[in-house]
């Protein structure tokens, strides 16, 4: 009987949607896959302890992972326009010191440590507050709003459907990193990666990236399958909102990250080695051996 993988994504709109067909059998010869959803803090730990054959992390966690895990080139999420965004109260919006210096000192909630959205705020962070800001409280993302809005924290990373709904909430966008990343680099903005345990072996890995890929596809082919599954999980109900969720997140380098996408995500990683943010990333190290 072929080996049984199991497969670590959050519940996410995008996460649901690519990996509907391929969890759901409905991709003849694919690996069979026992699938857990969590949220990608725990996805990142999970992929640093070994645990877990194919995980969706973020691109921030990559370095850490690469000598037990190959990044796949499909599945994951880059793209233009998705971007994580700061938000604050409207009292420290237009009001007050104009600009980011606004968080200097002050306290700020963010989705995990090793998350590509913090990764992409500190680099921002680094040459745009005076001073630095102040704590760092990591928490789920689906938590951040409420804790900007009710002044837990001074600002707030966000990611995924926030992007779409955080005016619900009454808050500012102070800076959007995704902007900022592609105004400086002109690159997509690399976000989470797929990967899978290199000692698979290659025709393993190979069967893994087809039906990665295969699962788009079909969903892409046929998107009222995967609807009751993607509205069972997600954390923001509203129709609209997931499907904008979706359509901003899957995309072409979703299906297959292309020389595009592989430049940013070394770029990006790059960046953060020469500031000392991440381990440096060797040649070759994100070639897929398959």
């Amino acid at each position: 009987m072929a080996q049984r993988l199991t497969l670590a994504h959050s519940p996410c709109p995008n996460d649901t949607f690519t990996f509907h067909a391929w969890s759901h059998g409905l991709l003849p010869g694919a690996p069979e896959l026992t699938v857990t959803l969590a949220d990608i803090d725990v996805t990142n730990g999970l992929a640093e302890r070994g645990a877990g054959d194919l995980l969706k992390i973020s691109y921030a966690a990559l370095p850490y992972v690469l000598d037990e895990y190959a990044l796949l080139p499909c599945g994951g999420a880059l793209g233009h326009g998705c971007g994580p965004l700061v938000l604050t109260r409207p009292e420290d919006g237009p009001a007050g010191p104009a600009g980011p210096e606004r968080l200097a000192g002050r306290s700020v909630a963010v989705p995990g440590v090793r998350s590509t959205a913090y990764l992409l705020f500190r680099l921002w962070a680094a040459r745009a507050v005076p001073g630095g800001v102040g704590d760092i409280v990591v928490m789920p993302f689906h938590e951040i709003m409420p804790a900007v809005r009710d002044g837990v924290v001074d600002a707030g990373l966000v990611i995924h459907e926030a992007r779409f709904t955080y005016q619900r909430y009454g808050l500012h966008r102070l800076a959007d990193m995704g902007e900022e990343w592609e105004s400086d680099s002109g690159r997509p903005i690399p976000l989470g990666a797929i990967v899978a345990r290199r000692d698979l072996g290659e025709e393993q890995l190979r069967a893994v990236a087809r039906a990665a890929a295969d699962s788009v596809r079909l969903a892409w082919q046929d998107p009222a399958a995967s609807r009751p599954y993607v509205l069972e999980h997600a954390q923001e109900m509203a129709t609209d909102v997931i499907e904008q969720h979706i359509g901003l997140y899957v995309n072409d380098y979703t299906e297959a990250l292309g020389e595009d996408g592989y430049a940013a995500v070394r770029e990006l990683l790059d960046r953060a080695a020469a500031e000392g943010l991440v381990p440096p990333v060797a040649p070759g190290a994100l070639d897929f051996p398959g």
